[in-house]
């Protein structure tokens, strides 16, 4: 029974990754929200390193799933890669919007996971990202003028790459980060989404190899559950975010993007005020 429990707690967070990961809404905040609920980690049993190596896992799904979607289109673009070429331009924008996040996330990586991998700062994250995405999208949402990303040149990509610096704080959103960005450079809604799209494969990417590559040792070694667990996670953060995705692009095509702000707002506050109302602990 405690095997099946933990399995279908490793459910619980491939949906939660794979419906969040490409939403303005933080997929990290709510993995630590929802795995603090359910008690994810303590019914683990494992060490940190595990519940980490689990997150990376389901990311990897995520990520797999902007593959497929558009595939076709990096497919196209890895056939121009000459310079001078569309696909050449794509790539080396997507590479320049990475560097500063490389950059600052090399650089304050330590004190990142010792005082912002914890509930209460992510509620506090939740609440700035939706003002700001509210804000932002006000004032720049009529103001944009580019509606493919393929349109976005270096100035540009090196801004958006700025704001994702935003995402470095657990709960801001790599994907809301991107997308302010990208609305301030002048980015359609759809054309702000698709770069952010395209800019979390190598990001993320990246990420997930450094983590799956420290903890290489550990993984020869896991528990035949644990393995299951992160098949599980992957497969269902997978098809879930296949099917959020599509939603998602067919949304902004249509509507503002506020109701994310409010929704962030609303959660953070109501974990905000539990917490210091003392009903629940949320500070690690």
């Amino acid at each position: 029974m405690t095997n099946f429990i933990f399995l279908l707690k490793a459910v619980i967070m491939g949906i939660v990754e794979g419906v969040t990961e490409f939403l303005p809404i933080s997929s990290t905040g709510h993995l630590i929200i929802v795995g603090h609920f359910i008690g994810f980690h303590d019914l683990s049993g494992s060490s940190d390193w595990f519940v980490k190596l689990f997150e990376v896992v389901i990311q990897l799904g995520a990520i797999l799933a902007i593959v497929v979607l558009y595939w076709d289109k990096i497919e196209k673009s890895l056939k121009n890669l000459k310079p001078r070429q569309w696909g050449f331009k794509l790539w080396f924008n997507i590479v320049l919007a990475c560097i500063p996040t490389g950059i600052f996330g090399f650089l304050l990586k330590n004190k990142i996971d010792d005082y912002l991998f914890k509930a209460l700062p992510v509620a506090v994250a939740m609440v700035a990202g939706g003002i700001l995405l509210i804000a932002i999208e006000n004032k720049y949402r009529n103001r944009n003028s580019i509606n493919d990303m393929n349109n976005v040149n270096g100035r540009k990509s090196v801004l958006i790459g700025l704001f994702q610096c935003l995402s470095l704080w657990p709960g801001m959103s790599r994907s809301a980060s991107t997308i302010m960005g990208g609305w301030i450079a002048g980015l359609s809604n759809e054309a702000a989404a698709e770069f952010s799209f395209f800019l979390a494969i190598p990001t993320m990417i990246g990420v997930s190899g450094v983590d799956l590559i420290k903890n290489r040792h550990q993984i020869a070694y896991l528990n035949p559950i644990y393995v299951i667990a992160l098949g599980l996670g992957f497969i269902v953060s997978f098809i879930v975010a296949l099917l959020v995705v599509e939603k998602f692009i067919n949304f902004l095509k249509k509507k503002p993007m506020r109701v994310f702000g409010v929704y962030r707002i609303l959660v953070g506050t109501i974990l905000l005020i539990l917490a210091f109302a003392k009903v629940i602990v949320i500070t690690n």
